[in-house]
């Protein structure tokens, strides 16, 4: 069989280092350490490895869209890998480069390489990126320069890329032009409201980017709420947080709401008034609310990264490409689901989760599970989980999602995920200790409809004295619970309910210091929480956290629908 050995640039440059190689897709967020370089993600084939220095070799990368942020963290403190290679489109790590190319002056090179080429290569021990060529132990591939077709721009985008619109917009159109040229679009799109994850404090990058974008006089011309940031923005001093932390996580939420932001604070943007209607184009960063807004809502946006959230919402402006279009929505994977009978809610994350890893780079249509009847809650869970281990911006769900009917491309193909998959992944997120010390609930952020089932489930029973019991909840859905009398009753249970934060950029002391192991019925973070927390995890239903609170203890068994 003849084998196709192609390479393109797209951010060019030079390296040389020895090759990292994998199969599977890696998020820098919650998957790398960028003060170490190391991956974190346990569950990782590169767990422990340190990228710094080398050529990263991966399909795509996959997960948050704040890996953007922490790759270019790691770009200007030196700790970066010395070049990208990936096989597959990739838009996260591509912006990180090219903000740290663009603005800071620093040249990290990115490639795409044609499979046969990834392969060849990922077989050498080192290489050397050059102008024209990259060279590997004897092996020699041409790289085909980066694609330089003009976009067709309307006059208003002519002026904002001429700086007739200021410096802060020309800089957000130049960033937003370089991303719609590597994903091939032919122009812009408008974009009816934005999402900004990049407001969470993933490292000090995400603070100079915005502080300097700030500085240029930015304003954001449509109407863009904000993800939950890394602190409690007004009790993160009384809470014990370190000023070294919360003082640049404080700012970096300001200088967002300074450039116009609406201080919503939460990751789940679909629960507030505002969330997007059917067919409409929007700009959501934060992968559990891409996922859902596309899958659920059937809104449009793309998995933007962290930055190209912002340079959107200045200009109001999206590349026309990938899941605005109609075609790159269908589903060209089918997974036939084994439903068992009388499942509960830690079903939904679970099989979110296998989805993801059985379509890592391709949306799936799921079939089998119309008859489970899903609630926005569950289809918020499996949303958040298939993120983890999918790149895919969307899923379909046949029976209950708006555009499942007859979403399977031609060409898709088939496979199944059967209760022997459930059962692996179940003992895989269960890993950990029967005894806890922490229950976190809300990653994403909690509805009003899981604060009321919470409460009802305790029904006025205290937690166990050594058990710490969280919830993280957007700003919009405390204050309903407490006007319902909820947060009341749950307080009473010994229950803290947070704003602002989220499971995912919670920090020590606001996470119990003295946790060894920790509850969730988040496959969220179950996935994520080992590498950010550094504890144990088990994973369960919220009637099983419900218990670890009252026992501190976690049962080691198959939930009844599985065993």
């Amino acid at each position: 069989m003849t084998q196709s050995i192609s390479a393109r640039c797209i951010l060019s440059g030079s390296a040389d280092g020895p090759i990292i190689a994998t199969e599977e897709a890696l998020s820098f967020w919650g998957g790398v350490d960028p003060a170490t370089g190391v991956v974190i993600d346990v569950h990782h084939p590169l767990h422990g490895i340190c990228l710094t220095g080398g050529i990263l070799m991966m399909p795509s990368s996959r997960g948050s869209c704040t890996g953007s942020g922490v790759l270019l963290d790691m770009a200007l403190t030196g700790r970066a890998p010395a070049a990208l290679v990936f096989c597959e489109a990739e838009d996260v790590l591509t912006l990180g480069a090219l903000i740290a190319a663009e603005m800071f002056g620093k040249s990290l090179p990115v490639l795409r390489l044609s499979r046969d080429a990834f392969k060849m290569l990922s077989q050498a021990k080192s290489a050397r990126i050059g102008a024209g060529t990259i060279e590997a132990d004897g092996l020699i591939i041409p790289v085909e320069p980066p694609a330089t077709a003009a976009l067709d721009l309307t006059e208003a985008d002519r002026a904002m890329l001429d700086g007739r619109d200021g410096v802060a917009v020309q800089q957000a159109m130049r960033i937003i032009s370089a991303m719609a040229a590597q994903q091939g679009a032919e122009k812009l799109i408008d974009v009816v409201q934005g999402h900004i994850d990049g407001c969470i404090y993933a490292s000090p990058a995400n603070l100079t980017f915005a502080e300097k974008m700030a500085n240029m006089g930015a304003k954001v011309r449509v109407p863009t709420t904000m993800n939950a940031i890394s602190v409690d923005r007004a009790n993160w001093r009384a809470q014990g947080v370190p000023e070294s932390f919360g003082d640049p996580a404080a700012k970096l939420a300001d200088a967002y709401v300074r450039m116009g932001c609406r201080p919503t604070f939460t990751c789940s943007p679909y629960l507030l008034d505002s969330a997007p209607k059917s067919g409409e184009s929007i700009a959501w960063a934060e992968s559990n609310a891409v996922i859902f807004a596309n899958t659920v809502l059937g809104a449009r946006t793309a998995k933007h990264p962290d930055f190209l959230d912002l340079c959107i919402a200045l200009t109001g402006r999206a590349p026309l490409s990938g899941v605005y279009l109609d075609e790159p929505r269908r589903a060209k994977r089918v997974i036939d689901v084994d439903l068992p009978e009388n499942i509960d809610d830690a079903f939904w994350p679970l099989i979110g989760y296998l989805a993801g890893r059985a379509a890592p780079d391709r949306i799936p249509l799921l079939r089998g599970l119309a008859s489970a009847r899903p609630s926005r809650d569950d289809l918020k869970a499996l949303c958040a989980a298939f993120g983890t281990t999918s790149a895919a911006p969307m899923l379909h769900v046949e029976g209950v999602t708006p555009e499942a009917e007859g979403a399977a491309a031609e060409d898709a193909d088939h496979t199944a995920t059967t209760r022997a998959d459930m059962a692996e992944a179940w003992a895989h997120f269960n890993e950990g200790p029967a005894e806890v010390e922490l229950v976190a609930i809300g990653s994403p952020h909690a509805s009003l409809e899981e604060c009321r089932a919470l409460a009802d489930a305790f029904d006025g029973r205290k937690r166990h004295g050594d058990v710490a019991v969280i919830v993280t909840a957007g700003r919009d859905a405390i204050a309903a619970a407490r006007e319902e009398g909820l947060l009341a009753r749950l307080e009473a249970s010994g229950i803290q309910v947070l704003p602002d934060l989220c499971w995912c950029s919670i920090s020590e002391p606001v996470f119990p210091t003295k946790t060894r192991a920790l509850m969730t019925n988040s496959g969220k973070y179950a996935h994520y929480g080992p590498g950010l927390s550094g504890r144990a995890v088990r994973f369960g239903s919220l009637a099983d956290c419900v218990e670890a609170a009252l026992t501190g203890r976690v049962p080691a068994r198959l939930p009844a629908w599985l065993s």
